[in-house]
């Protein structure tokens, strides 16, 4: 696994995108399974694997508090 994971974002800024976090549920996904893109045969588990991430990673970002900031507004 990369050792130079950098932050993406400091704690509580404004909201991110469903876009970006499409696009990092792909990147890690990518990173794990190995492949860039998936061969036909392997594309629906592929895709799962993306939504799953993208799911947890919404529940994350809405499920954080950090002490002495004021929460955004929920979606």
């Amino acid at each position: 696994m990369c050792r130079s994971i950098k932050t993406l974002r400091p704690p509580m800024t404004p909201e991110v995108s469903d876009e970006d976090i499409a696009a990092a549920a792909l990147q890690y996904v990518r990173k794990v399974s190995g492949f860039h893109a998936p061969a036909a045969h392997n594309r629906l588990v592929f895709d799962q694997a993306v939504t799953a991430v993208a799911e947890a990673t919404r529940e994350l970002l809405d499920g954080l508090e950090v002490r002495g900031a004021a929460r955004p507004p929920s979606r």
